[in-house]
């Protein structure tokens, strides 16, 4: 069955700064894990610990949410995909930034993560709403490029393959390949390497 995403909802965490990169989201000594499982807990964890408690995803107001608002070109550095897996592991659903970096924008969207963009100006106007009203709750729609929080609607952007990709739920490679178990045994059955295969394994 294939995972369509058309829309995300829920309360936001806002993440001001430019140039966060994955070093930061997950250290590299989290990499040393032989699952994903338990990466939430590393999610930010020398910058969690350098602020003491105040940083956002310490912070009680901000447990649960599922968007996080960010700036510019966020998920630079290392290619890891440990970095959108600790986020989702976090409870992160979707990302708002003005630019993400290219690789861990990819790694998000084989995870089945939207991350959308939009002006400088109205990611820092999401980002004060989240935090003057952080029990605030924001729909990203993938479908229509938009985010809307109570009365403010604003448009957001996303490349039109990329976007067609999640409403289409094509961008899950293994959900693809469920959806299409019949079509991938017949089309296996005419492959004569297939029969050669079989042929030196009896």
């Amino acid at each position: 069955m294939l995972s369509e995403v058309k829309q995300i909802s829920g309360n936001a965490v806002p993440l001001i700064g430019n140039d966060i990169d994955t070093d930061r989201i997950i250290p590299a000594r989290y990499l040393k894990a032989i699952t994903f499982d338990g990466l939430g807990e590393g999610v930010f964890v020398d910058d969690r610990k350098a602020l003491n408690g105040e940083h956002p995803f310490d912070q009680s107001q901000y447990q649960g949410a599922k968007i996080l608002i960010v700036n510019r070109n966020f998920g630079c550095g290392s290619s890891r995909e440990h970095a959108p897996q600790a986020l989702a592991k976090w409870g992160i659903k979707a990302l708002i930034g003005e630019s993400f970096a290219e690789i861990f924008f990819g790694n998000c969207v084989a995870m089945g993560i939207p991350c959308v963009t939009a002006d400088a100006e109205i990611v820092k106007q999401l980002q004060e709403i989240a935090i003057a009203k952080p029990q605030a709750s924001y729909t990203i729609d993938v479908e229509k490029l938009q985010v809307a929080t109570g009365d403010f609607t604003a448009p957001v952007v996303m490349g039109e393959g990329t976007r067609i990709a999640f409403v289409a739920g094509t961008w899950d490679a293994c959900g693809q390949l469920v959806a299409n178990a019949e079509q991938v045994k017949a089309t296996a059955a005419k492959l004569p390497y297939i029969a050669w295969g079989n042929l030196a394994a009896s």
